[in-house]
């Protein structure tokens, strides 16, 4: 046992598209997946937009008893986790149930599965709820059905960060690693797509309310206007380096870094949370992972949209690295927010940045915000390092870093 965690599995559900594949072709081409909301009817509501996995069939990922008594953030879960293990050569039932543990964030739970409960108790004749009410809203389902289904009964746990959640999972992960469990799944989805759901955000008073998908969603941008909600995410298989080379498994890169803070501000359109804390989550990271600032290729961002939080996110940038930070690319114009699953998908686009040997130009910004001004990649270049930084900030405070050390290209 090394004690070197390792991410062996992708399994990504997101707007995206299905499948590694697909969202590595939708990144490379710019496309943006953003559209008018379809799992229910937003007209009334001020933002209308967000990203939807587009096409999901919940029932080729799970049997209809699962389907039935869990949300479809548990289905987008369900999918991910069978794609990465797929992914990763790894069954689907483990044969030695305690040396696998399951490790995700959530934030908001089975919104949508609770709506409709909900309406059934206040709306209906009935004024009950079904028997599932009590476990398919709860923030922690996912990790549950996930390790009964797929039998994983080492230290499991859920991370409950927002955005942030996303990477503390893993960093989670890497810490169970060197204690001693061979395999963790970690990552995280999301769907924060239904009326109450999209009430709540609205509250934050940080939505976007543009009404044309191609401009809704600029972070660092003249013209942010605020951030649009998105559903899915990605999960890994996050595995110990000597277990790993026992059985041949591919390397898409190694957890060798991680920071967390928190800096005690609630998030607001009039905040702009602490740039000294999220900065000091960056270092921290970067102290653990042993790598100085000139060696990394490439940060993502949380690229927020609120025009205050990118500001101090460009500043807590040039605190961490200097006045020149590395190259900044974002994805999340293409896809929307998808809170701690739109972490985890960023975590995914940089360990299959270095699997396919190009950085993915940034989706952004078109007019660069004052203050904001930082070397976002114009255009595709390979990383000489093999080292990215995926930054975080969770609403109320929450500021985590995770860095990256990608493996070679396969030839």
């Amino acid at each position: 046992m090394t004690g070197r965690a390792v991410v062996t599995g992708i399994g990504v559900v997101a707007p995206s598209g299905v499948g590694t594949d697909a969202h590595w072709r939708t990144v490379l081409a710019g496309t943006r997946r953003i559209g008018p909301i379809t799992l229910f009817d937003p007209t009334g509501y001020p933002t209308r937009l967000g990203g939807e996995v587009t096409g999901f069939d919940a029932a080729a990922h799970a049997d209809n008893r699962r389907l039935v008594q869990t949300d479809r953030w548990t289905h987008l879960g369900f999918a991910a986790t069978r794609l990465a293990l797929a992914d990763a050569g790894l069954p689907e039932r483990a044969t030695d149930p305690y040396g696998y543990a399951v490790t995700l964030a959530s934030s908001s739970g089975g919104n949508l599965f609770g709506q409709r409960e909900l309406q059934r108790l206040w709306g209906g004749p009935t004024r009950t709820v079904g028997a599932y009410q009590s476990i398919a809203w709860f923030y922690a389902a996912s990790v549950g059905q996930l390790s009964i289904h797929h039998q994983f009964k080492g230290p499991c746990g859920v991370l409950a960060a927002e955005t942030a959640g996303g990477l503390d999972s893993l960093a989670h992960a890497a810490r169970a690693i060197r204690r001693g469990t061979p395999v963790v799944i970690a990552g995280a989805t999301e769907c924060p797509l239904s009326p109450y759901a999209l009430v709540c955000q609205l509250a934050s008073g940080m939505l976007s309310d543009v009404a044309d998908p191609e401009l809704a969603y600029r972070p660092f941008d003249v013209a942010a206007s605020g951030y649009l909600p998105a559903e899915g995410g990605a999960v890994f298989v996050v595995e110990e380096l000597g277990h790993a080379l026992a059985r041949g498994a591919r390397v898409y890169g190694e957890v060798i870094g991680w920071g967390a803070t928190h800096d005690a501000v609630h998030t607001g359109p009039d905040s702009t949370g602490d740039a000294v804390q999220y900065a000091r989550a960056m270092r921290l990271a970067l102290d653990r992972a042993g790598v100085g600032a000139d060696a990394v290729d490439v940060v993502l961002p949380d690229a927020l949209g609120v025009a205050g939080y990118d500001r101090s996110e460009a500043v807590a940038l040039r605190s961490a690295f200097g006045e020149r930070p590395p190259p900044v690319t974002t994805q999340k114009p293409l896809t929307g927010r998808a809170h701690q699953g739109g972490a985890a998908l960023d975590v995914a686009t940089a360990l299959l940045a270095f699997a396919h040997d190009t950085l993915p130009a940034s989706a952004g910004p078109r007019d660069v915000a004052p203050d904001c001004e930082l070397d976002f990649l114009r255009e595709q270049r390979r990383p000489a390092n093999r080292v990215a930084l995926v930054c975080a900030r969770g609403f109320d405070g929450f500021n985590s870093a995770l860095v990256l050390r990608g493996a070679a290209p396969a030839a």
